[in-house]
């Protein structure tokens, strides 16, 4: 067994010595577990979302991140056609034989995640085989911050590496973790989460043709903000319907401007036909929704200005009003089915009090909405009061100051 090396460490997480006792328990766990000490090491971050909620499903633009928390995995091929998989926090062992994938059911949990993933690898013409591996995770589960694409990308890492020669691109990655999710988990996702924790670093992201990504010379620490995700308390595990109407309602609007996606259509053409679509959908919140699409495509791109420019305030600025937006025209911030339950609200709404007392600082819903997490930005000599502000209203253990890291789902070699 080779741990990564101190160097690689440093590269990958800006230390080495708590992520090298990480790795350490990871190699005694996967000893224990497989009984061997022959070993690769792999990772794959979770991801933050700057401008661009809920914009991937109908072709917008994203700028988005991977961020320090992530998942980690030992792992080895065995020489069969089983997939052994053990995951800290879960009991027993995840197994899959590849000659039966076909008969693995849907909405299973994680073993027909897996399924979906293999059967998405084939089909792009990639080769599986058997393998063991143990995995654990410092991302936040069900809160927003992409803990199931973290660990279908580390998953296509691992594939890759193996068993294809490293030839799989990350935008493979992604359309295999979203098929995954799309036909195996019957979650309607776009491709947004799965590139940003694949590709690592700050990315812009554009959908309206297939994907294009660019990568982004940004982090909030070089402009001097920490950026703190606030774990409200609320998982999300139990909302798909929640998810999956914002882009059916949009996908509506869009065919009815001659379209099958909203990036197929304009604000002003949207705008030119408004009386007849509110009389025809009879849906209000789907023009809201699609309203807030159009708008937070434009802020992408002066974000990405905003950033070029060394702009610092006024991308603080689109990042509020993007926040606003999700609040007010795309409502994603509670269940309306559940009106009394505002946990983002109340964080958010307590975060704006901070901010407007310092003068200083952003914040907004994170992820896919309705529970789980907002994202904070605060200037570095506030972070730790913005903590202690925060810790009298939730758990200081949900509150996780973070960074941008520039990797995103690699083999530590």
């Amino acid at each position: 067994m080779r741990l990564p090396s101190t160097e690689i460490l440093h590269k990958v997480y800006g230390e080495s010595e708590s992520s090298s006792k990480r790795y350490e328990a990871l190699a005694k766990q996967f000893t224990k577990h497989f009984n061997s000490d022959e070993m690769e090491f792999f990772t794959a971050p979770g991801r933050t979302e700057i401008i661009g909620n809920h914009t991937d499903h109908n072709g917008g633009k994203i700028l988005a991140a991977s961020i320090s928390l992530d998942t980690i995995g030992a792992a080895y091929p065995n020489n069969s056609n089983i997939i052994s998989i053990f995951s800290e926090g879960y009991e027993g062992e995840i197994r899959l034989d590849l000659s039966k994938i076909d008969e693995i059911p849907i909405n299973q949990g994680t073993i027909s995640l897996i399924a979906g993933m293999i059967k998405a690898t084939l089909k792009l013409g990639y080769h599986v085989s058997g393998f063991n591996a143990y995995i654990t995770t410092s991302v936040i589960s069900a809160a927003g911050v992409s803990s199931s694409a973290s660990f279908e990308m580390l998953l296509c890492s691992m594939l890759n590496y193996f068993f294809n020669d490293s030839n799989m691109s990350y935008t493979e990655y992604a359309k295999i973790g979203q098929y995954a999710e799309n036909k195996y988990w019957s979650k309607a996702s776009g491709l947004m989460d799965q590139m940003a924790c694949a590709v690592g670093g700050t990315i812009s992201l554009d959908f309206s043709d297939d994907v294009k990504y660019e990568k982004v010379d940004f982090s909030f620490s070089k402009i001097g903000y920490d950026l703190i995700i606030v774990n409200t308390g609320k998982g999300h595990a139990d909302l798909s319907n929640e998810y999956s109407e914002i882009p059916m309602e949009m996908k509506v609007v869009a065919k009815k401007l001659g379209g099958t996606l909203l990036c197929d259509s304009s604000l002003s053409e949207f705008l030119e036909h408004f009386t007849e679509l509110e009389e025809s959908l009879e849906n209000d919140r789907a023009l809201l929704r699609a309203m807030h699409f159009y708008e937070e495509n434009i802020r992408v791109e002066e974000a990405i200005k905003a950033i070029a420019d060394h702009n610092e305030k006024h991308l603080l600025k689109i990042i509020i009003e993007s926040g606003n937006s999700s609040w007010k025209w795309l409502q994603n911030c509670y269940v309306a089915t559940d009106k009394k339950d505002q946990k983002i609200n109340l964080a958010l709404a307590l975060t704006e009090l901070f901010i407007k007392k310092i003068g200083d600082g952003s914040c907004r819903i994170h992820g896919g909405g309705f529970a789980g997490v907002i994202m904070s930005i605060m200037p570095k000599a506030e972070t730790v009061h913005y903590i202690e502000y925060m810790s009298q209203y939730i758990d200081p253990k949900n509150i996780y100051p973070m960074n941008i890291r520039e990797h995103g789902a690699i083999h530590l070699g």
